[in-house]
């Protein structure tokens, strides 16, 4: 074996480059074509560039493809002659002088106050009561169909499961929308029944209040008290041993409980969702547990309370076989507790009423479902009109839990593009002559050079990737410098880019935490549509992933719909460049913590109205300071503010660090979140190294995130 070669230091000359390698980096016609180097399908992006490669005109309608906006939005979003997001409240039935443009509601929330807007921060969160209200009604109306069409023989009659977002103003819009058809309300937990009975206080006397999970005897008590004020309250047992807690406290509260049980299907859905479904699921009583719990309350004389049963296969059932598969069999069980002598009126199918996060109405992914509400509910309507009748049994009162698929499309989450990656170099900004190889280096950039002129470009590539990989071990031993590295990594860059013909993946800095607005990402891969508010009449030119604002190597998305891992997006321009994500309105506020201590974001209310904008904010409240989320990790920001101002006082004197402090209560009252175009509060004069706080900005950034009760000392000179 022979004795290594010696490092030989040399410098490439680039006045006497390697023939055809100026044809190179110029991209002349010396190169080959590109290749793919990947097996893997096209992109949604190149699917598009491909089927417009001869169009000299991009139109909002290629964005409306590119993104598979009339898949996952219609009927709620759509793209108008602008290039905007475009946002029909009401549905199919939106007239186009009705449609809100998402860009103007942007605008008016997040310019200054001096200029007519609101100031408030980003992100933002944008409530649509008007989609919701068309949901709950969309709903309403497939099971009235589904009804009337199969000659069933009672009624249906839904509950919102308030776990999916608990918003007050949420919570009371659905009570509100769902008066006119009895429309109740689901809680899981005492908090929830609180919430819950007091939202129904100006709900339909009959809405159903079904209470859920699991109970002790506070619980207990709590729903029979709200049987007592006569809400129409249904306690569901979860588990064998609270029979006997509402036995006991019922007759204490002398109060006749209408009760509901739980029943563990053999029915499984298979998917992510799926895990509390079949007979190791969660939740649920078997065959035996229930009728043990029937013997309870016969021999208790309350048989006659037992009038509910409730199942859940599962959120997201992706298809209509599996959902009939699973009411089928709770409405044999729904009909043997008839036989037994219970007094049953209602069933509940649960939620698993699916959305179609990606557009593509597929029933075998945990993004999609391959039916509609129409569908859905006439599933459901005959699947248990056909075993009651077979049974001879009275046809129940339908009841859903469908959370979901009632509030995912009624808010939009919105955030900046703060900054991107650089793209790969362009030849003159890479320092050529003044990079030192070695020899086996050398020898690499020589063979990358004939690759290119036998128009080799797998070959070239592969020598690119070394040359890169033995200047980064010269680095690492000290014998090659950051300026030499950058401009190999650069080389490579440039050669990637000619060679495959398109940029690289670069990563855009969003104004957001993942963790806050979008765990569901990052805790179980759920994918949400994301795409830009505006610029959608201009092709978008950049591969890209997101990276938020958060320390950690979670905080990123690079999972898009239709399987991709980048998202096509626009190059930066002068002004700012929004992104929605959309279909998020379930789950995501109550999941969402403070990692990194940021807070949620800021939220308004709009309806559409019939002013110059289609619009109206209703509601308005900027999201929480930097104090507010501070308060959550038990800190006292006033006492933190005062042990900074004696600091800065001890070490600054007196003017000088109140001066300096000022400028730190400031930031205790603005949001977490980065502003973009912001100014320092403070100006450095040169007299003795004092500072002047600047007393427009100060009130000008107060504005969007300080408790007006809060009154702190501030100095202005």
């Amino acid at each position: 074996m022979g004795m290594p070669m010696p490092a030989l230091a040399c410098r490439v000359d680039s006045a006497v480059p390697p023939p055809g390698y100026s044809a190179f980096i110029a991209g002349e016609n010396s190169l080959a074509t590109a290749v793919p180097f990947s097996s893997s399908t096209t992109t949604g992006a190149a699917a598009v560039d491909s089927t417009n490669s001869n169009s000299t005109h991009w139109s909002p309608a290629h964005s409306s493809t590119l993104y598979r906006i009339d898949s996952w939005g219609a009927p709620y979003f759509a793209v108008n002659d602008s290039g905007n997001i475009t946002v029909r409240p009401h549905g199919s039935s939106t007239l186009s002088h009705q449609e809100i443009d998402l860009l103007k509601v942007v605008k008016k929330v997040s310019d200054p106050k001096s200029v007519g807007g609101l100031g408030l921060q980003m992100p933002l969160i944008v409530r649509f009561p008007d989609v919701l209200k068309n949901r709950l009604e969309s709903l309403q109306s497939a099971f009235v169909s589904a009804i009337q069409t199969q000659g069933y023989e009672s009624r249906y009659q839904g509950v919102y499961p308030v776990k999916c977002n608990q918003d007050r103003f949420v919570v009371e819009d659905i009570v509100k929308f769902g008066t006119p058809f009895r429309f109740g309300l689901e809680a899981g937990s005492k908090p929830e029944l609180l919430l819950a009975m007091s939202c129904l206080c100006k709900g339909n006397p009959e809405a159903l209040l079904i209470c859920n999970g699991f109970k002790d005897a506070e619980y207990i008590s709590l729903a029979l008290l709200a049987r007592k004020f006569q809400f129409n309250t249904a306690i569901v047992l979860e588990q064998e041993e609270e029979v006997k807690l509402v036995i006991d406290i019922s007759k204490k509260l002398s109060v006749r409980p209408v009760i509901g049980l739980r029943a563990k299907l053999r029915t499984k859905h298979s998917g992510h969702f799926g895990s509390t479904s079949g007979e190791k699921g969660k939740f649920g009583l078997t065959t035996n547990h229930i009728l043990r719990v029937v013997k309870d309350l016969l021999d208790s004389d309350m048989l006659d309370c037992l009038q509910l049963l409730h199942f859940h296969i599962g959120s997201q059932i992706p298809s209509t076989a599996l959902l009939q598969d699973g009411v089928s069999e709770a409405a044999q069980i729904y009909s043997e507790l008839t036989r037994l002598g219970a007094d049953m009126k209602v069933i509940d199918i649960g939620g698993g009423l699916g959305i179609d996060y990606d557009g593509s109405k597929s029933g075998n992914s945990d993004l999609s479902v391959s039916y509609g509400l129409e569908e859905y509910a006439s599933t459901v309507v005959n699947a248990i009109r056909v075993v009651c009748d077979r049974k001879s049994v009275k046809h129940p009162i339908i009841c859903s839990e469908s959370g979901r698929a009632i509030v995912s499309h009624h808010s939009v989450l919105i955030f900046e593009a703060m900054s991107t990656t650089d793209t790969a170099p362009s030849m003159n900004q890479i320092n050529l002559p003044f990079i030192e190889l070695s020899e086996d280096a050398r020898s690499d950039y020589w063979n990358m050079s004939d690759a290119v002129m036998r128009h080799d470009n797998e070959t070239c590539l592969f020598y690119a990737d070394q040359l890169k990989q033995r200047c980064v071990e010269q680095f690492k031993e000290g014998s090659l410098g950051i300026e030499q590295l950058a401009a190999v990594d650069g080389l490579f860059d440039l050669v990637t880019k000619i060679i495959v013909g398109t940029e690289p993946v670069r990563t855009y800095l969003v104004n957001l935490s993942i963790f806050t607005s979008i765990p569901d990402f990052w805790s179980i891969d759920q994918i949400f549509p994301i795409v830009p508010i505006h610029r959608l009449d201009q092709k978008p030119e950049v591969k890209a992933i997101l990276s938020d604002l958060t320390c950690d190597s979670d905080g990123k998305i690079d999972k898009f719909i239709g399987g991709e891992a980048n998202l096509p997006l626009h190059k930066p321009g002068n002004g700012q460049y929004y992104l929605g994500m959309f279909l998020g309105g379930a789950y995501q506020e109550a999941l969402g913590g403070v990692h990194n201590l940021f807070g949620s974001p800021s939220v308004v209310t709009v309806l559409q109205s019939d002013g110059p904008h289609s619009f109206a904010i209703t509601h308005v409240m900027p999201g929480p300071s930097c104090a507010d989320v501070l308060r959550v990790m038990q800190h006292e920001p006033k006492l933190m503010f005062e042990n900074i101002k004696h600091r800065a006082e001890e070490f600054c004197g007196i003017d000088a660090g109140s001066c300096l402090a000022s400028a730190v209560a400031r930031s205790f009252h603005n949001m977490p979140y980065l502003e973009p175009g912001s100014s320092c509060s403070l100006t450095a004069m040169n007299n003795g190294g004092f500072y002047y706080c600047n007393e427009e900005d100060y009130y000008a950034g107060s504005e969007t995130g300080a408790n007006e009760d809060e009154h702190w000392s501030y100095c202005f000179a």
